[in-house]
């Protein structure tokens, strides 16, 4: 919302009463306008509670199916379409529709991926198998080598090689992941302690994994071994690798027709579909035989071969589909999110005691209000039902209707109408302010050119990166501020020509003040008096840095060029920088404190003006302002000859607060010096009582008279009465048929009796509205209190921030400085012809670091602080900067993802554990129990009204225990522990004024939660499957459990901690 230039636009807090038919169509007309802000006035009310639950778990179901369908697409590597189509917000009855095709779609999907997935599966084990049928023949036949025989054989003695058992050795074949195999090694050693023999070979291309799709490298083995013992500790082991076992027949024979069926099935496979298409595995024959001969693989049957027509007809099913898909897939996310998004908001609203009407609260722009009833009519016309209506509730009306009514609701608007009063906005002055005092710490033309061009690049080709939609979040953040950015480089380049700095180095362009021509005279440099005299006045002006008839002339020679050689340098710089550092703060102080005049005078507030503003502006002025006079006045008072004899303004400042004017070292400036700095110290300390004490009293004193007013025009009891009822009648939300409204949830009108007012606390409710407008004075002062203090003391502390413009400047000047000598120099100093070519390699390091250090680092550092320089010293002299953000309820925003981050988030803030149970994101408790308090508070009415028919207490103590006390100890054993005193109050007074309606002593609050929590951790150290019963430790004494370390408070009162502690301290803990 861009509203007045200068000051943020006027919001109005609105009613909206919505036909239930209409309801829909009118919060989707809003959405397409982004004009309100809707208010949850269900605060209370668990989600999954609320009226439209259900149509948002259906919004959210088809949103997964379509983002299933969406990866589908991207895995297909199909280009989703993306026409830029806003479609319409599909009605409520289209739901059906887009569910079933949303539903048949991911299903064919679905099945298309388990056959190929299966197909794939299949594919991948007969390859293995395959792999370890060719592997294992040829280490058998290795074995089986009669070289290898004959040279064994003369190892052993004839006569004894008959006399050994047969031994038979048994053996396991299968396929391992490559990385896990030097683990897998390891642990079969030590497993079977050495008597395994393990034989590898790898697979020389990779592998497809059917789920992941990954190319996966394997490697085949062998495990021969003796005994069914070791034996099932390799098949262990080999599970617990993953590794994949097949059947490996034992005998020549039967592994060779096993190859051959293998092969002709995996052939079958690579005809039947394309996945294979790249493996090396296609070949059709390999060597099985005993002698290594090539087996002929077998045709294919006509049966794959229909199987492969099959298969290619699903495929092309499969990817008609999913383009089909691509081409609506965005029109339906839109779809979707829309219907989502109106539900959300339609969950915010209340709903009317007839059930026809819904009624919600939004927050949108008096000069939008045309706009909004114009929307309201176009969404009623659509389902031909009354026209919705939207009720402005000025804040006369709210204060005058709502605090007779309920608290909570006052207490809300009240703080809207503190909070989003209009303030002025430093925007306008910022656009400027900003980049200046950037540059006034970055100032040098070099970086400010580079600065500039980066910036202009963006400016200028904006749309085309716009359209790229780059998700890089570093560059995002820079692109999102090119503008200010190319404004901070254009200011560098201003400050950087006044600097007279360019990559360290100055420029002589308008050349120097000074001359050295006296020194020369005719006779051989004896000067003529005239002549000497001259000198002298130049040789002194250079000599104590003064910048007097210089400066007036030349303009501090462009800061001097000459300076760059000489060695008085940083003295005169440092000084320079520092005075005109301050000048600058205090100027831009100023300027704030009287904006806040405006403000002043906006909301007419003229007690503000005399006793706020002009203590303020004289206070500063008379301290600060006559600090920047003395630095002018300095500058102009001495000049190259009397430069010497200048006092120190920082001594005499001091001197000024402290009254001290003995010091001899520092003597005065001017005459009248010492009446006039302390008249101007008196007057300043005569504003801190006037801002502390003299406002307060008015304020006293203004409340006492319109207290006074108010007596005077008190009306009687009979026209109170009737005051009340039109207050009443005048409700936004309406009465019911028994003359008794309703509004938020609070019963108010023909209701209970005095009685029934103590337990439903109705009397707290009407006390606190009466005193929302009390007058605290303790409270005023101690605020007028630390305002006044805040500014007193922000004065020196934030004139002692602005010396950062100097400090930085001072840096980034001396790190230029460094690293061109450093640097730069190394390649320009050569004469020789080689410094060319080391200038051409030293070159792109200076250019690195120049942007590296100088333009990020440096510039990131100066953006930091003129950010703070604007938020903190300059803004706090006027902008308070409360309230909140307006976030409108907007599809652009919603379909963008701001507005999940900047809407949703506040009203679903909470992490819902179970039903009725709730915890906020910063681990609170305070919601869930407010919601349990006011809940209990409810059903008090019902146990008031059965007392009246005089039922036996222990009726009524069961109704108790049954219906209020189950809500009161809803999930107790989770919450009590770390909830507030002032949270266990409320719910113990519930339980008092239970026991004033029953007469019945009851258990309190402290007691329910021992019992409960004994009770439930009694349960989970009998349950040895529960995963918390490891917690509960007996001692060795067996008469108590071990206590829980605990670190951290939250930990400490957490459930498990605690119970062990209430178990300790019971009569009977459980062994």
């Amino acid at each position: 919302i861009m509203g007045e230039l200068f000051r943020s636009e006027e919001m109005t807090l609105a009613q909206l009463f919505l036909q239930s038919e209409a309801a829909y169509c009118c919060v989707s007309e809003l959405g397409e306008l982004g004009m309100v802000q809707f208010r949850d006035l269900n605060p209370d009310v668990n989600v999954f509670q609320r009226k439209f639950v259900n149509e948002v778990r259906r919004c959210e179901e088809m949103d997964r199916k379509l983002r299933f369908v969406e990866k589908e697409i991207k895995k297909a590597n199909i280009p989703i379409m993306d026409t830029g189509e806003n479609p319409e917000v599909p009605f409520p009855r289209d739901m059906i529709d887009l569910e079933a095709t949303f539903e048949k779609l991911e299903n064919e999907l679905k099945e298309i991926n388990t056959n190929q997935e299966a197909l794939k599966k299949n594919f991948l084990e007969l390859t293995e198998l395959k792999h370890i049928l060719r592997r294992t023949q040829q280490f058998f036949d290795e074995m089986e080598d009669p070289n290898l025989l004959e040279e064994t054989s003369s190892l052993l003695d004839p006569s004894e090689a008959g006399r050994g058992a047969p031994l038979r050795l048994g053996f396991v074949a299968g396929v391992i992941s490559r990385e896990r195999i030097p683990t897998f090694e390891r642990m079969l050693w030590r497993v079977c302690r050495g008597n395994v023999f393990l034989r590898l070979a790898e697979i020389e291309d990779p592998l497809e994994d059917p789920t992941t799709g990954d190319q996966v490298h394997k490697s085949v083995f062998i495990i021969f071994f003796q005994g069914d013992q070791l034996k099932n500790r390799v098949k262990k082991i080999c599970e617990g690798f993953r590794a994949s076992l097949y059947p490996c027949p034992e005998t020549p024979q039967e592994r060779k027709e096993m190859a051959a069926g293998v092969s002709t099935r995996i052939d079958d496979l690579q005809m039947a579909s394309d996945i294979t298409s790249d493996s090396a595995l296609d070949s059709e024959e390999f060597d099985v035989g005993d002698s290594g001969q090539a087996v002929k693989l077998p045709p294919h049957s006509v049966v794959f071969e229909e199987l492969m027509e099959v298969l290619n007809q699903t495929e092309d099913h499969r990817q008609r589909v999913l383009q089909a898909a691509a081409k609506t897939l965005r029109v339906w996310f839109i779809k979707v999110r829309k219907m989502k998004a109106i539900y959300h908001t339609l969950n915010l609203c209340n709903i009317d005691v007839t059930q026809k009407c819904l009624i919600a609260e939004v927050w949108c722009p008096v000069s939008d209000l045309d706009s909004i009833q114009f929307a309201l009519r176009r969404g009623t016309g659509q389902q031909d039902s009354f026209s919705s209506q939207a009720i402005v509730l000025s804040p006369a009306d709210l204060l005058d209707d709502v605090v007779l009514l309920m608290d909570e609701f006052m207490d809300d608007v009240a703080m809207f109408l503190n909070l989003l009063l209009p303030s002025h906005c430093a925007a306008p002055y910022t656009i400027i302010t900003f980049p200046f005092l950037f540059a006034v710490m970055f100032g040098d033309m070099g970086h400010g050119v580079l600065m500039t061009c980066a910036a202009l690049y963006l400016v200028i080709r904006e749309s085309r990166l716009l359209a790229q939609k780059r998700d890089n979040e570093m560059f995002n953040m820079v692109f999102a501020g090119r503008y200010i950015v190319l404004l901070m480089g254009i200011f560098s380049i201003y400050t950087g020509m006044i600097y007279n700095d360019c990559f360290s180095k100055s420029l002589n362009v308008f050349g120097s003040g000074w001359s050295v021509k006296p020194m020369f005279g005719p006779k051989g440099g004896n000067w003529s008096y005239n002549e000497q005299q001259k000198g002298l006045i130049l040789l002194m002006k250079i000599q104590f840095c003064n910048l007097t008839q210089l400066c007036q002339e030349y303009l501090v020679d462009h800061i001097l060029w000459v300076w760059n050689i000489a060695t008085n340098k940083l003295t005169f710089l440092n000084s320079f920088k520092m005075k005109m550092s301050i000048i600058l703060g205090v100027i831009h102080m100023l300027f704030g404190v009287t904006l806040s005049l405006l403000n002043h005078l906006y909301f007419k507030k003229p007690l503000n003006i005399f006793l706020g503003f002009i203590p303020e502006i004289v206070f500063m002025s008379c301290l600060f302002g006559y600090l920047v006079l003395l630095i002018f006045y300095k500058w102009t008072a001495y000049d190259g000859t009397t430069s010497k004899d200048a006092p120190s303004l920082l001594i005499a400042f001091i001197n000024m607060c402290l009254f001290n004017y003995n010091d001899p070292t520092n003597k005065a400036l001017y005459k009248g010096q010492i009446g006039i700095q302390s008249l101007l110290v008196v007057i300043a300390m005569s504003c801190v009582p006037c801002m502390l004490v003299v406002k307060t009293m008015v304020l006293r004193r203004q409340h006492l008279w319109k207290k006074h007013l108010s007596q005077m025009r008190e009306a009687s009891p009979a026209q109170k009465v009737e005051t009340l009822e039109q207050a009443g009648t005048s409700s936004s939300t309406g009465l019911t048929q028994q003359g008794t409204q309703k509004f938020g949830g609070v019963r108010v009108g023909n209701g209970p009796t005095e009685d029934e007012a103590e337990i439903i606390e109705h009397d707290q409710l009407s006390q606190h509205s009466d005193d929302a407008d009390e007058f605290n004075f303790g409270d005023v002062a101690v605020h007028q209190a630390i305002h006044t203090i805040e500014y007193c003391l922000g004065c020196i502390s934030n004139t002692a921030s602005y010396l950062r413009l100097w400090a930085l400047s001072l840096a980034h000047a001396q790190l230029s400085e460094v690293l061109w000598g450093m640097v730069m120099h190394m390649g320009l100093a050569s004469s020789s012809g080689g410094g060319f070519f080391g200038l051409s390699i030293i070159f792109p390091i200076f250019a690195t670091l120049t942007v590296c250090i100088l333009l990020v680092m440096e510039g990131l550092s100066a953006f930091l602080h003129a950010l703070r320089l604007h938020w903190v010293e300059f803004q706090n002299k006027f902008y308070t900067g409360q309230g909140f953000k307006f976030v409108p309820f907007s599809f652009d925003s919603i379909l963008e993802g701001r507005f999940e981050e900047n809407q949703c988030n506040s009203h679903y803030h909470c992490l819902y554990i179970r039903h009725y149970t709730t915890i906020t994101k910063e681990l609170k408790w305070e919601q869930n129990i407010r919601s349990l308090t006011k809940k209990a508070q409810q059903r008090m009415y019902f146990l008031w009204q059965l007392k009246k028919f005089l039922l036996p207490v222990k009726m009524l103590v069961n109704f108790y225990t049954a219906i209020i006390e189950s809500v009161l100890t809803s999930s107790i054993t989770v919450w009590f522990a770390v909830a507030t005193a002032r949270d266990k109050a409320k719910l113990q007074r519930v339980i008092h004024s239970a026991e004033k309606v029953i007469g019945y002593s009851l258990p309190s609050f402290q007691e329910l939660y021992v019992s409960r929590s004994r009770r439930r951790a009694a349960k989970i150290a009998a349950n040895p499957s529960h995963p918390g019963n490891e917690l509960f430790w007996s001692l060795p004494s067996g008469k108590r459990l071990r206590s829980i370390r605990t670190r951290t408070s939250c930990h400490k009162n957490s459930f498990f901690p605690t119970a062990v502690s209430l178990l300790n301290s019971a009569p009977l803990t459980p062994r």
